[in-house]
């Protein structure tokens, strides 16, 4: 075992009894090199979080000139730094007229935190509804929303007064009602295996929040940024929300997260109490460089216009005996298997041949694919070529 190996394994804080132990050097467009020099294909993106790819250009540039210039300065929203202003302008320039202000934090976690802070404010209720099977982070407060007791019961007691409806429920609606302070949802859910939404659900959703006075959530932290063949999956789908979360794709790469919604609620921050949220180093400078360039290059590209024929390329490539389904929005996939077993020795065979796919928190049985939206077709095949031959070994053994 190599002496970086060892190093992480004694002192980096572990998440689980068998990392993926990839020793990285390099990472360039849709691949990351180990360190003998072996390229791996990166078919899922750092989890939706690289959609340009790995040291896309125009992001690394603005990453260095903004280092070069000035980090941090002082707690987020003190100071007029460009970086922050420039982003969350062009940002709400995409959005509807609602949601013109940007409160910009570190990570998908603390987008969910703050959020959950401003419904209750903005209500003045205190029950929160969330989806069984949804992931909305790891933090307490984001945790008390999963209703998977596998991963709360050890940390519990957590946040009071939050209940679960099924996704895609209709009935399941009622229950949502006057005491209802938000209703956060994701418009695809992800970690349960890529699940759109059926029919009519989100407008239903939608005009249930506005019969009761809950804030309706929406959080595009892995939907968003092109992921589902619009910048944003409410677009997709045609309902807007009252707050919108964000992360991951954003920053290109760097550590970025928001929440977004009306100036008016908002305000409610600034007083009783003064700093009713506050983050040392949410809109870090150097990541809304690299996020703003990020959206610029979305918007001036197609890239974000590619996703659905890339989406239909894949599921075309992708037909074996042992793929019982495909469930997709866009490029973000899951791969149907039969167990979390066959998952598990697909995706090493995959990674012995240089191809990166993972699973799915809530569905162990799929294989998650969530390529850069950068990937040429010639690199779909690549994978799919690569992954259609591990389960191919799988069938055999």
């Amino acid at each position: 075992m190599s002496g970086l190996r060892s190093q992480f394994l004694q002192h980096l804080a572990p998440t689980s009894p068998f990392p993926l132990m990839l020793e990285i050097v390099d990472a360039e467009g849709v691949f990351l090199i180990g360190r003998e020099g072996k390229r791996y294909l990166d078919f899922i993106a750092g989890i939706s979080v690289s959609s340009l790819g790995h040291s896309y250009p125009a992001v690394v540039e603005a990453v260095q000139k903004q280092a070069a210039t000035f980090m941090h300065t002082m707690v987020y929203g003190e100071y007029v730094l460009s970086p922050q202003v420039s982003l969350a302008t062009l940002l709400t320039e995409q959005l509807p007229e609602h949601l013109d202000s940007v409160y910009l934090v570190n990570s998908g976690t603390e987008a969910t935190e703050g959020a959950m802070k401003l419904a209750k404010r903005v209500t003045g209720r205190r029950e929160i509804i969330s989806c069984y099977k949804s992931y909305h982070g790891s933090s307490q407060g984001a945790l008390s929303l999963m209703s998977d007791d596998t991963f709360t019961a050890p940390f519990r007691p957590l946040l009071p007064n939050v209940n679960h409806i099924e996704y895609n429920c209709a009935h399941c609606l009622q229950r949502i009602t006057e005491q209802t302070a938000c209703v956060i949802v994701e418009p695809v859910q992800a970690e349960w295996g890529v699940r759109p939404p059926f029919d009519d659900y989100l407008e239903q959703l939608r005009a249930r929040c506005t019969e009761t006075g809950a804030l309706l959530i929406f959080d595009e932290i892995q939907t968003g940024y092109g992921r589902t063949g619009s910048l944003f999956a409410f677009q997709k789908y045609g309902v807007t929300p009252d707050i919108l979360l964000l992360a991951k794709g954003m920053g290109g790469g760097m550590p970025i997260g928001a929440f977004v919604s009306s100036s008016a609620r908002m305000r409610t921050f600034t007083e009783h109490p003064i700093l009713g949220h506050i983050t040392t180093f949410g809109g870090h400078p150097v990541s809304c460089a690299a996020a703003l360039a990020t959206l610029q290059t979305l918007l001036a590209t197609d890239y974000i216009a590619q996703v659905q024929a890339k989406e239909t390329h894949i599921k075309k490539r992708l037909q074996h005996p042992l793929i019982q389904d495909i469930r997709s929005s866009g490029l973000l996939m899951a791969v149907q298997l039969d167990s979390f077993d066959t998952v598990q020795n697909v995706i090493h065979h995959c990674m012995e041949d240089g191809l990166i796919v993972d699973w799915f928190l809530f569905n162990d049985s799929c294989i998650r694919i969530a390529p850069p939206l950068v990937i040429t077709l010639s690199e779909i095949d690549q994978a799919c070529d690569i992954l259609l031959s591990a389960l191919d070994k799988v069938q055999q053994a």
